[in-house]
């Protein structure tokens, strides 16, 4: 997040796009409620469901799965036309205008209610709110990022934020709500093929240098190295004959499971370390226990950049090692010499090597994080960035135009499918389906449709449907809500036993390599 959760509550506007906030972040959508109904923010919801966000919300457009492109065009077009954007902002802070403002030309509100079905009027309408809005914030999740346009619909969202002034403001901000605890933290560590921490190119010869230093090694690789989705159909092709997986379940969470499964048996050897026997476990060749949250020391970097404490609550069960002790004893039996005794120690090397958390030490954040960039311990940390400048100068405009989703209905698979989660269950369901109070909540998996394509398929509220796609199909609960909109249905990814990512598509990303979980063709159907 550029800006902190708190200071959602300074927003004039806040737009929300691509997040179920009150399932997914139920704490953060505490923060947009409260704006919404004491500090007399406006605020303005894009989803294609009904979610319950969407009942404080001042304007709520429903754009057709996949066309977020689009519709922040169309707003653009609409703010430019209108001479509301920010001139002095624009000029002093940012390049590539022009052509930015030659891409948006032809999404006027008519032609973007074609590709998203939204109106043309709650087009201009959600635009005028934004762009006069003193600050607004836009807050997005997976729903923006999981399509094979994810790039472009997050950098599209930035256009919007500098085309209005909308950064280093408070009250204001591009804030990505990330989808699992510690992602943030883990991408700064490093946990990406193309950095080391805090971002730093493994393609900078001089990162390297650094790091060769700071490890007492020669000769690190200089070349970009594979996401996860590029691994996985490796191992089907058997390029790839081995691998580690730390705390992921990927036989639920891939997509074109299938797919995956063949990949995953394919492989020679696999190593899996978790906290529980999770699907993916079951494959595995060696399985290494290791400790749970409550069971270490260590920090977290939560969504907002803060840097936190987290304290060894009660002890791990007899075998089961923190994550960090795995990791360096296997180095150690390979041949490197990586010894750490505690947590602390591991810190103060994090901090030694990455110039965004220089400042941080466990006694500056003992009772209170710090948000980082922190370059020194005399920095009070940075709630929110740009407020001077940009990272690399002046902020760039990118043109950007609409382009479909990989896959499209056709008359065998007429319906659309978009993934994503409940109230009461977690990603792969991994901890919280071993909790009774949550799976009675929510026992099983279900499909959401609509009642007119209930009535369409002649599938009845409660009953059971079959859902297929060109990959692969599953059995699921039918429940008719009006969350749905006629033509597309919603299914969660939680259940292993009806798998979501069955259906879905492998297509990805070209630039992060992220799959298009939120959109695909599927055919529906009354189960025997």
């Amino acid at each position: 997040m550029t800006n902190t959760i708190a200071d959602i509550e300074d927003a004039d506007v806040i737009l929300v796009t691509g997040s179920n906030t009150t399932e997914n972040h139920p704490v953060l959508s505490t923060f947009v409620k409260r704006a919404k109904q004491f500090k007399n923010s406006r605020l303005i919801v894009v989803d294609p469901r009904r979610i319950k966000l969407t009942e404080f919300s001042d304007h709520w457009l429903r754009p057709n799965l996949g066309t977020d492109v689009a519709w922040i065009n169309g707003l653009m077009h609409v703010i430019i036309a209108e001479n509301l954007h920010d001139p002095e902002f624009i000029e002093a802070r940012t390049t590539e205008f022009e052509a930015l403002k030659a891409m948006v030309e032809k999404f006027t509100p008519d032609y973007v209610e074609t590709i998203t079905g939204i109106p043309a009027g709650r087009i201009i309408d959600a635009a005028r709110m934004y762009a006069r809005a003193q600050a607004g914030a836009i807050l997005y999740c997976m729903g923006i990022t999981q399509h094979t346009t994810g790039t472009d619909n997050v950098k599209s969202l930035a256009n919007l934020a500098m085309l209005c002034g909308n950064l280093g403001i408070s009250g204001g901000g591009v804030n990505p709500l990330r989808g699992q605890n510690n992602v943030q933290g883990a991408c700064d560590m490093g946990g990406l093929p193309n950095v080391y921490t805090g971002y730093q190119k493994v393609t900078d010869e001089a990162a390297r240098k650094k790091m060769e230093k700071a490890w007492a090694v020669k000769d690190l690789p200089g070349q970009v190295g594979l996401t996860v989705t590029e691994m996985v159909p490796m191992a089907h092709e058997g390029d790839i004959k081995a691998m580690y997986i730390i705390g992921e379940n990927p036989l639920v969470s891939d997509p074109d499971l299938n797919h995956a499964e063949k990949s995953f048996a394919n492989l020679e050897f696999l190593v899996v370390q978790d906290i529980f026997m999770t699907e993916t476990a079951q494959l595995a060749d060696v399985i290494l226990p290791s400790a749970c949250f409550a069971e270490k020391d260590g920090t977290f970097s939560n969504t907002e950049r803060r840097v936190q404490r987290v304290r060894k609550a009660l002890d791990a069960p007899e075998g089961a090692k923190g994550d960090w002790e795995i990791t360096s004893e296997i180095a150690r039996r390979m041949g490197y010499d990586m010894f750490y005794e505690t947590s602390e120690e591991i810190f103060e090397e994090i901090a030694r090597v990455t110039p965004s958390y220089a400042g941080i030490t466990y006694d500056r954040i003992d009772s209170v994080g710090i948000h980082w960039p922190c370059p020194d311990t005399d920095h009070p940390g940075t709630p929110i960035l740009h407020t001077a400048q940009f990272t690399h100068g002046k902020g760039v405009f990118h043109a950007i135009d609409y382009i479909p989703p990989a896959e499209q209905t056709d008359d065998e698979y007429p319906l659309y499918l978009t993934t994503g989660r409940v109230l009461y269950h977690y990603h792969t369901g991994t901890m919280t389906r071993r909790t009774e109070g949550l799976n009675e909540r929510v026992p099983e998996n279900f499909v959401e449709i609509s009642a007119a394509d209930a009535d369409k398929y002649r599938i009845e509220d409660g009953g059971k449907a079959k859902i297929a796609s060109r990959r692969g199909e599953i059995i699921a609960k039918v429940k008719v809500s009006e969350k749905a909109v006629a033509g597309s249905v919603f299914i969660p990814f939680h259940f292993a036993e009806a798998a979501a990512n069955k259906l879905t598509s492998a297509a990805l990303d070209p630039v992060s390599k992220i799959p298009e979980y939120k959109v695909c063709a599927v055919k529906l159907s009354k189960a025997a």
